[in-house]
């Protein structure tokens, strides 16, 4: 996994350059003081992993994290433990609060691998549809892979790093972002109508002023995303 630090503290970096180093699958390919250079090495190089100090001058680490359309794994630090909510809500991997031993910063780089290697296995078990199977998605729950017409998709749900599927007979929870799926369903059938559901307009039963019901499921309509949707119910 390629990585890359940034703290405005020196002595922080050399510490995650210490324990890095430790690590036979982690790749240090940058440590940055300045968050400006690190944002701009994010957008350029796409590292699968940033450690990222929350307290900087400038830009902090919240902010930085907030200016990036498709973050990569991120784990926080930093030595004021009142930032952990909002750094979770911002659906990082794992908060580590300074000074922090190598055995609790392996827990966490652990929990990003894991996660890092379910996102791969995921998508090398997708499938766009019109490719090999029209109309049809592999998705990657576990240990196991489910082909799913995309017919049968009633709405998505995102949940931090995973979303849920809910289908006609079940549900299927499985590792990717809300933007990936998405940009993998037939943009006729699937319209986005709030930061954390995607609906599937043959589905609808009913459409309400700030919510569509499905199944007898209420799912809010996002302000950011009302244009959006009552142009696509019009071309329905």
């Amino acid at each position: 996994m390629t990585c890359i630090a940034i703290d405005d503290e020196p002595k922080a970096l050399d510490i995650l350059e210490l324990f890095t180093g430790k690590i036979s699958f982690l790749d240090l390919r940058g440590k940055f003081r300045d968050p400006i250079q690190g944002m701009d090495f994010i957008v350029k190089d796409k590292p699968d992993l940033i450690f990222l100090d929350i307290n900087m001058p400038e830009l902090s680490g919240l902010q930085l994290l907030k200016t990036l359309a498709n973050p990569p794994l991120v784990i926080l630090t930093t030595a004021y433990s009142e930032h952990a909510l909002t750094g979770y809500e911002l659906n990082v991997v794992d908060y580590l609060l300074k000074p922090f031993e190598f055995e609790r910063f392996l827990k966490a780089v652990m929990k990003a691998k894991e996660l890092f290697e379910l996102k791969k296995e995921t998508r090398r078990h997708l499938q766009k549809p019109g490719r090999r199977y029209e109309n049809v998605i592999l998705l990657k729950s576990g240990a196991r892979t489910y082909r799913i017409k995309t017919d049968s998709i009633l709405y998505v749900e995102g949940m931090g790093n995973y979303v849920t599927f809910y289908l006609h007979d079940k549900k299927i929870v499985t590792y990717m972002s809300i933007q990936e799926v998405l940009n993998m369903l037939p943009e006729e059938v699937f319209c986005r109508i709030h930061k954390s559901y995607i609906v599937s307009l043959k589905h609808i039963d009913v459409i309400e002023k700030h919510r569509v019901l499905i199944k007898n499921n209420s799912i809010p309509i996002g302000q950011t995303y009302r244009e959006n949707f009552s142009k696509a119910v019009r071309v329905q």
